[in-house]
């Protein structure tokens, strides 16, 4: 894991925001989030983005991506409840889960939403009762083992099963709107969308020389990367393959794309402070009041390293532990690290802190999560600038 040491005097606004806010906090700055989603519209003319709310399901953030024309990827009940209490119309909601219970499918009925993703004959037998209600996506699974997370492991049918699929809903009376695809979270290149554009630009061939109703929707799902490391290709340079082989579909279709971690990584920082320290044998042990199990938790869920920082004035423990604040002997967040002599209250930076961090946080030992502090907000309401994560505005 990297680890930078800066000056003293480089980290006086974060311990400003302790001071005024306690430790440990994730702090958002909506501007940012701006920056990065015009920045994607740029890369990805013509394309619709739904957000994938799972990444970073905090209101703020969803609120400020409503403000800007985003839609959103919603897969649960309570991310259906979230929309639901922010406003959102449902016209600008799909439900990407492949696999749901009835009561999952009269939620989102309920609130308005009326697209849904399939990838399996079981799915499709789920949607006959509702069969004059809802517009399907059929969702092929295209491998990607470079992927952080190969997403097609787990979902979606194997490209040679989709005629037959589509056949099945035909006869039941279910009308597929389009296909969709998920390439795995965090892609090294692109090539596994351009991949995965062609491939379904074939089989929408294929549908139409078979005599099947028109689709006219494709969606590229997520997978475009977060800077973590400083190596990542550059968002517009990611992009410009998959743009060049979207021509390769058909005028009529409509392409769709599910974005959440190029959105939501950059956008948040977590500040954690030094709670103790122990020489352990030759190791200096450093504990946080913040950790795997709380805002760190994407180094186990999401197989991610974060970019952090620290202030001093040189090195002294070139074989150091950053630990967190849990009994559990896992709750470590770095270890043969190299770090300044650290004092009780001196303040890690984290980077890239936004997906995956503070959604699969957990309560272990009853510890408090960190706090949410907003930076820079275009939709204020003049509530207060603190919330607890998974907490309304306070």
């Amino acid at each position: 894991m990297s680890v930078s040491v800066e000056s003293i005097d480089a980290g006086t606004q974060y311990r400003e925001l302790v001071r005024e806010h306690g430790s440990p906090l994730l702090v958002v700055d909506c501007a940012a989030l701006r920056a990065r989603y015009a920045l994607l519209q740029r890369a990805l003319p013509d394309v619709a983005f739904y957000y994938a709310v799972k990444s970073f399901p905090d209101p703020i953030v969803v609120r400020e991506l409503l403000a800007l024309g985003s839609g959103f990827d919603l897969a649960t009940v309570g991310e259906i409840s979230m929309a639901q209490s922010l406003g959102i119309a449902p016209r600008r909601t799909i439900h990407t889960h492949p696999i749901k219970t009835n009561a999952d499918i009269q939620a989102a009925l309920r609130f308005g939403c009326t697209t849904f993703v399939v990838d399996n004959a079981v799915e499709l037998q789920k949607f006959v009762r509702y069969r004059h209600r809802v517009g399907l996506m059929l969702r092929v699974g295209f491998r990607n083992e470079s992927a952080q997370v190969d997403l097609a492991r787990k979902f979606g049918c194997a490209p040679e099963h989709a005629v037959g699929l589509l056949r099945q809903a035909t006869d039941l009376g279910i009308h597929v709107k389009g296909l969709s695809f998920h390439v795995g979270s965090q892609c090294a290149t692109p090539s596994a969308h351009v991949d995965a554009i062609h491939a379904s630009a074939a089989l929408f061939e294929e549908f139409a020389s078979s005599g099947f109703a028109p689709m006219n929707v494709l969606d590229i799902g997520g997978g475009f990367p977060a800077d973590y490391d400083g190596s990542t290709t550059p968002l517009g340079a990611f992009c410009a393959p998959i743009v060049e082989a979207l021509r390769a579909l058909p005028e009529h279709i409509n392409v769709t794309a599910e974005p959440g971690r190029c959105l939501s990584a950059p956008v948040a920082t977590s500040i954690s402070s030094v709670i103790g320290k122990s020489l352990r044998g030759d190791q200096m042990w450093y504990y946080l009041d913040d950790g795997v199990y709380g805002s760190f938790s994407g180094q186990i869920f999401d197989h991610a390293e974060y970019p952090l920082t620290v202030f001093g004035p040189k090195v002294t423990h070139n074989d150091a532990v950053l630990a967190g604040p849990t009994c559990d002997s896992i709750d470590v967040v770095a270890e043969g690290v190299s770090l300044p002599d650290l004092g009780l209250g001196d303040i890690v930076i984290g980077r890239q802190m936004g997906a995956y961090t503070a959604a699969s946080a957990t309560d272990f030992n009853s510890i408090r999560r960190a706090k949410h502090v907003y930076l820079n907000e275009a939709c204020a309401d003049g509530g207060a600038d603190v919330v607890d994560a998974g907490l309304s505005r306070a």
